[in-house]
C-alpha cells in the first residue's frame, strides 16, 4: 500500500488508488467535474490539478495520476491556485448566464466551484458559442450551451446503463454531446445523467421550472416501484411531492434510481381517492366514514374473510389487516395477486440470498425466466459489473436485450434438467456460482430451480448462489407476515368478505363475495369494489418494507393524504371498533411493537439471513416460457398508470409513438 504526503500529512492508500483519492483520505477537498468514483477516469476537465514531487514542475491532474510511495502532494500552492483559476476561466468561456432560470441553481457544482476556485471576473470578450438543444426523450431536458464536455453522461450510459446512445461529435471547440441520431435515450436509467451532470446541461424535463431546492422539504423514504428497495429522498412543497432522488446505499442501489422511481411521483396527485364510497344500485356513491364502516359491518360473512395485499403496501398495513381479520373468523391471506402459488414454507427458497451487492462477486450466472432489466434494473447493473470481472452469463427464456452479452439456451424449462455442457463446465469451475429465478419460471419450475442448488453446488461456506427475483415491494414483507395461501389466490375467491389492500392487478371477476378496497388510486381495484376506503400512498405514511434480499427498511412520511383519506393501518384500527373487535394498538409505535412480536424479523432494520432449508419439490420442469411478467416497464402499478410522465415514456419508448416538440 503506497504511503505519501499530502500537504505534509502522511497517508496510506490501497494499491491502485489515485492521488485525488489520497488527497481525500487526507481530508483535502479537490474540485472536479469529470471525475466520478463510480465511472471510469476521463481526465478531461483538469479542475483537479495539484502539484506533485517528484515530478515535472507543473500542475498535474490528480484524478488520473496513480498514488505512489514517497510522493509529496501540494493542493494549496500558488501554482495550483493559479492553474485552477485558469481552468475555471476556460470552462466559463461559453457558459451562459442562466443561473436565474436554470433548474440546477442551488445544487450546481459549477456555481459552487466557480465561487470557491474562480477569479471572480472574466477576461474574455469574445463571442460565446451556442449549441442547439438535443432531444433525449421525455425524461432528460437538454440545454447544451451549458455543457463543459465532462462526459459523465457518456460514460454512465456506456458503463452503467449499458445503452451506448449518448456520445460526442465534432472536435475541439465544436465538440457537442448528443444522443444517437438525436433520438430518445431508451435506457430505464436515463434520469441518472441529470444527477451526474455538474453544470445544468442535462436537467429533469418533468421537474423543469417547478421549484428551487431551498423551497423543498426533504424526507428519507424507500421506493416501491420494484422490489429492490431503492433508498430515495422525497422532496415536497406543501402537500405535493415534486421529485424523488436516490440516496447513496452501496448495499442496495449505490446512488442510482430507475426512471420509474424518479418520475412516477406526478401520479401521486392524479386519480386519487379522497373520500369513502359505497356501491348503491350499481353505482359508487360518496359517503361518510361511519356509513362506509356500517355497510361493512352489515355484511353476513360467517367468518369467511380474506385479504389480498397489493404490490405497494407496507408491512404495517398488512399486519393491521391480518390482526383484524383473524378476529373475524377463518381468515385467508395472499399477496401474489397474479396467481402465483409457489412454495413458501422456506423463505430462503424464495429469497435473493446472494444479496444485491454480492452479485458483483459471481463468476458464473444462470438467469431462469427473468427479464432482469425490467424486473430489477439495479440488480441488472450489478450483473454488468460481474461481467467486467470475468463472469459468464447464461439464460433460459425468450431472448431479450439485457444490455450485456448473454448465451441464450432456449425457452424450454426442461433445459433445467439437462443443462448444456458449456453451462456445467462454467459452473464446475466457478468459485461463486449464481442462479437467478424470475417470475416467468417460479410458478412451474420452482422445484427444478431448487434442484440446481445441489447439482451446481450453489450453496457453500460463505456463499449462497440461489436467488429469486420478486417484482413487488410488498412481496417479501408479505411472505414474512404469512400473506401466502397454499393454493394461491384461488383459495380466496369464495370468501364472503374480501379486503383488497391496494391490490389492482388481480382478477376481480373471480371473487364472489363482498369486496372492500383500501387504497389510494381510483384504478382497477376501486372500479370493482363494493366499498372504497381511501388510504395513503407510500409517500404519505411511515412504513416498513422488505426488499427482495430480505433487507428490512423504513420510509418516512413526506406529506398527508388528500381529503378524507387516512393512513391504512388507522383505517383498520377504526374499523375494528365498529366491528366490535377492537385492536390492541392505538399508535404506529404500538402497532410496530405488536408486529415485532408476531414477526420478530421485522423488529429491527437491516438484512435478515434466512436458514437454508429448501423444500423438496421435485427436480423436473416442462413447458415453454412464453413471455415475462412485466409487459410494460413504465406502467406496472396504479401510481405509474396515473402519471403523465410514465404514460409518455410508455408511449414513446415502449410503443414507438412520436411526439412533436414545441418548435415543431
Amino acid at each position: 500500500m503506497p504511503k505519501l504526503k499530502v500537504d505534509g500529512t502522511e497517508v496510506e492508500v490501497p494499491q491502485g488508488a489515485t492521488v485525488l483519492q489520497a488527497c481525500e483520505a487526507a481530508g483535502k477537498e479537490i474540485p472536479r467535474f469529470c471525475y466520478h468514483e463510480r465511472l471510469s477516469i476521463a481526465g478531461n476537465c483538469r479542475m483537479c490539478l495539484v502539484e506533485v514531487k517528484p515530478g515535472p514542475p507543473k500542475p498535474q491532474a490528480s484524478c488520473a495520476l496513480p498514488a505512489a510511495d514517497n510522493q509529496e502532494v501540494f493542493t494549496t500552492t500558488p501554482m495550483v491556485k493559479h492553474a485552477r483559476e485558469g481552468i475555471m476561466e476556460f470552462l466559463l468561456i461559453n457558459h451562459p448566464l442562466d443561473c436565474p432560470i436554470c433548474d440546477q441553481g442551488g445544487e450546481c457544482d459549477l456555481q459552487d466551484q466557480s465561487v470557491a476556485y474562480g477569479r471572480g471576473r472574466s477576461r474574455f470578450a469574445e463571442n460565446k458559442r451556442a449549441v442547439t438543444e438535443k432531444y433525449m426523450g421525455p425524461i432528460v431536458k437538454t440545454i447544451m450551451t451549458r455543457c463543459i464536455q465532462c462526459t459523465r453522461c457518456v460514460r454512465f450510459a456506456e458503463e452503467v446503463a449499458g445503452v451506448e446512445e449518448i456520445g460526442a461529435i465534432y472536435r475541439g471547440e465544436n465538440m457537442q454531446i448528443t444522443s444517437y441520431l438525436e433520438e430518445a435515450v431508451t435506457s430505464e436509467l436515463s434520469g441518472n445523467v441529470v444527477d451526474l451532470c455538474p453544470v445544468g446541461a442535462l436537467t429533469s424535463k418533468p421537474y423543469a421550472f417547478e421549484a428551487r431546492p431551498w423551497e423543498l422539504r426533504k424526507t428519507l423514504s424507500i421506493d416501491v416501484m420494484d422490489a429492490v428497495g431503492t433508498n430515495i429522498r422525497l422532496d415536497a412543497r406543501g402537500r405535493q411531492v415534486l421529485r424523488a432522488v436516490p440516496r447513496v446505499n452501496d448495499d442496495v442501489n449505490e446512488e442510482w434510481a430507475t426512471d420509474k422511481t424518479r418520475h412516477a411521483v406526478d401520479g401521486l396527485v392524479r386519480k386519487r381517492l379522497d373520500r369513502p364510497y359505497v356501491r348503491r344500485d350499481g353505482k359508487l356513491q360518496p359517503v361518510t366514514w361511519d356509513e362506509a364502516f356500517a355497510t361493512i359491518a352489515a355484511v353476513d360473512h360467517g367468518g369467511s374473510v380474506a385479504a389480498v395485499a397489493g404490490d405497494l403496501v407496507d408491512c404495517e398495513t398488512m399486519f393491521a389487516a391480518k390482526a383484524l381479520l383473524r378476529e373475524l373468523g377463518d381468515a385467508k391471506f395472499e399477496g401474489r395477486q397474479t396467481g402465483m402459488d409457489y412454495d413458501t414454507s422456506s423463505l430462503a427458497a424464495v429469497n435473493f440470498n446472494t444479496t444485491i451487492a454480492g452479485v458483483e462477486e459471481a463468476d458464473a450466472i444462470l438467469l431462469v425466466g427473468t427479464n432482469l432489466r425490467w424486473e430489477a434494473a439495479l440488480v441488472n447493473t450489478r450483473v454488468r459489473k460481474a461481467i467486467k470481472r470475468g463472469a459468464k452469463v447464461f439464460a433460459i427464456g425468450p431472448e431479450t436485450e439485457l444490455t450485456y452479452q448473454v448465451e441464450w439456451l432456449g425457452d424450454d424449462l426442461s433445459i433445467l434438467g439437462d443443462l448444456p455442457e458449456a453451462v456445467t463446465d462454467a459452473f464446475g469451475k466457478a468459485e461463486r456460482p449464481m442462479v437467478i429465478v424470475g417470475g416467468a419460471a417460479l410458478k412451474g419450475a420452482h422445484g427444478a430451480a431448487l434442484g440446481l442448488a445441489n447439482s451446481l453446488n450453489l450453496v457453500r461456506d460463505g456463499w449462497n448462489g440461489f436467488n429469486v427475483v420478486h417484482m413487488a415491494a410488498s412481496r417479501m414483507g408479505g411472505l414474512m407476515l404469512g400473506y401466502a395461501s397454499k393454493g394461491g389466490i384461488a383459495d380466496l375467491h369464495n370468501a364472503k368478505l374480501a379486503f383488497f389492500l391496494g391490490a389492482d392487478e388481480c382478477d376481480f371477476t373471480k371473487f364472489t363475495g363482498f369486496k372492500v378496497f383500501v387504497g389510494h388510486h381510483g384504478d382497477r381495484g376501486a372500479h370493482h369494489a363494493d366499498v372504497i376506503l381511501p388510504g395513503a400512498s407510500y409517500a404519505e405514511k411511515s412504513g416498513t418494507f422488505v426488499n427482495l434480499e430480505g433487507r428490512v427498511q423504513r420510509g418516512e412520511r413526506a406529506g398527508f393524504p388528500p381529503g378524507d383519506a387516512r393512513e391504512d393501518w388507522a383505517i383498520f384500527r377504526a374499523l375494528s371498533d365498529k366491528l366490535g373487535k377492537t385492536l390492541s394498538f392505538d399508535t404506529l409505535e404500538e402497532l410496530r411493537a405488536a408486529m415485532a412480536l408476531d414477526c420478530p424479523d421485522l423488529a429491527t432494520l437491516g438484512l435478515k439471513m434466512f436458514a437454508w432449508n429448501p423444500p423438496s419439490l421435485g427436480t423436473t420442469a416442462s413447458g415453454r416460457i412464453e413471455g415475462y411478467p412485466i409487459k410494460d416497464f413504465y406502467l406496472t402499478n396504479a401510481i405509474c398508470r396515473a402519471s403523465p410522465t410514465m404514460q409518455r415514456c410508455s408511449a414513446e419508448l415502449i410503443h414507438g409513438e412520436s411526439f412533436a416538440e414545441a418548435a415543431e
